[in-house]
């Protein structure tokens, strides 16, 4: 019923009596341990204890948690640090409680013990800054936890330090039940210090990353240098390992994606729907428009927002679709005139790599009815089309980003403000639109709620 998923680098000192204390609990059938290329013999103890074995083709934390994922039989998964002895008695028990009786999706430990330096000085107050509905995690970065096969299905797993923090904020976005319980005492060293700086980069790289297009307004001064160090870091970083990926398609979210727009859906929710149909008709500014229906939003929380996203019924196979175009060596992007909320919890449920969007403010977990809007809509000196604020200012600054060029881009839209963006992408799509000009300047058509299409052009 359980599989517990073991990842290992040199745990020879410890990894029998973790076996041994996983077979001992009843609805535990499966023991696998994940070999990180370990030089001791790690996976000749782990074989005569009774574990399967996968060995990890790269190093790297993240990458062998995939690896266990992908060769568990269990429908239910744990992961456990491989260098704790002994664990609490009742640790398997208070992580897959909760969902045996289906009271969670996902399940993180917290234990007894100091909290860990990068944990108080990094993680807990960017979490604050970025998702403060995770900043009441007591111990965001453990690495213990439990969950459902198919949301772990879902993760885009990073090979670092930032792995953990990286899968609660997966789970937070795809508006996974989340559950922290307290196993209890456990003892387990503290990083050295010479390893805290490159942890904390990497956890801190986390969290911004998953963060595409949070406004800097609410970071306190004194630590905005170090952010943007670390985001020119990461952007270092991406350019350096993007050299396989030269084509990319991005999507419009609002009746594309969705079948439906979020803002009706919430102005149907929340009573506001003649004030949003005032808004549209006397408002003719596209800027000014945004704005003022951010206004609509104000006190609205995170999560009330994401249920509505989670009540909008998708393209029925656009997982699908975008699984077949990465395969293609695609890389796959959200670019909408939605909040950046929004269209990353769609990133995140369809498994595409970027988001451009507006960012929607939030304080203390309530919209402030603010919206900031990224630099990167606006036009520049090399802009391809003369609208001051468009989407295909956001197409370029992605294209720039990512090394592709903008002939390798495939851009699918459905109504008016896709038209540049559709025109001077590669080859553009008008998806199921009414829009005759629209029509008119794509390379193509899609009549049919269905992308399927799409791979005939790809």
């Amino acid at each position: 019923m359980i599989t517990v998923i073991i990842p290992a680098l040199n745990e020879s000192k410890t990894i029998e009596q973790i076996i041994s204390f996983c077979n001992r609990h009843a609805l535990v059938t499966e023991v696998i341990v994940v070999d990180d290329k370990s030089e001791d013999n790690t996976v000749e103890i782990a074989l005569h204890s009774g574990a399967k074995v996968v060995h990890s083709a790269v190093r790297g934390k993240g990458i062998s948690m995939r690896d266990g994922i992908q060769n568990a039989g269990n429908d239910i998964l744990i992961f456990l640090d491989g260098d704790i002895d002994p664990y609490p008695e009742k640790t398997i028990e208070l992580l897959a409680d909760p969902i045996i009786n289906n009271e969670a999706d996902f399940v993180k430990a917290s234990f007894a013990r100091n909290a860990g330096r990068v944990t108080e000085l990094v993680a807990k107050p960017l979490l604050n800054i970025y998702y403060p509905g995770l900043a009441n995690f007591s111990q965001p970065l453990s690495g213990m936890i439990a969950g459902k096969k198919q949301f772990f299905n879902r993760i885009n797993f990073i090979n670092d330090y930032g792995v953990d923090i990286g899968i609660l904020i997966d789970m937070y976005l795809m508006k996974a039940r989340i559950k922290e319980v307290n196993i209890g005492y456990i003892e387990n060293n503290s990083k050295p210090w010479e390893s805290l700086g490159k942890m904390s980069k990497e956890v801190s790289r986390a969290i911004i990353t998953k963060a595409q297009g949070v406004s800097k307004d609410d970071i306190p001064a004194e630590d905005i240098s170090s952010i943007e160090a670390i985001q020119r870091e990461l952007h270092n970083t991406l350019k350096e390992n993007l050299s396989d990926y030269n084509k990319m398609i991005v999507f419009d979210l609002d009746n594309t994606i969705f079948k439906g727009k979020f803002i009706d859906t919430c102005a149907k929710a929340f009573g506001f729907v003649r004030e949003l149909e005032d808004l549209r008709f006397n408002e003719k500014d596209p800027i000014i428009l945004t704005k003022r229906i951010g206004l609509l939003l104000k006190g609205k929380t995170i999560d009330d927002l994401l249920h509505i996203a989670a009540g909008i019924e998708m393209v029925d196979d656009i997982q699908d679709v975008i699984t077949a175009l990465k395969d293609r060596k695609y890389r796959v992007g959200i670019i909408s005139h939605s909040y950046a909320l929004i269209a990353n919890y769609v990133k995140q449920n369809i498994g595409a790599d970027f988001v451009y969007a507006n960012q929607l403010e939030f304080f203390e977990g309530k919209a402030t009815g603010e919206v900031n809007l990224p630099s990167y809509f606006f036009a520049s000196p090399d802009s391809i089309c003369g609208h001051a604020f468009c989407k295909s200012n956001a197409l370029q600054f992605a294209c720039d980003k990512f090394n592709v060029p903008l002939k390798n881009c495939i851009a699918v839209g459905d109504d008016k403000d896709d038209r540049c963006i559709v025109t001077h992408a590669g080859k553009g799509v008008a998806f199921c639109s009414s829009d005759e000009l629209l029509e008119k300047v794509s390379f193509t058509s899609i009549k049919e709620k269905t992308f399927y299409p799409l791979l005939k052009i790809a």
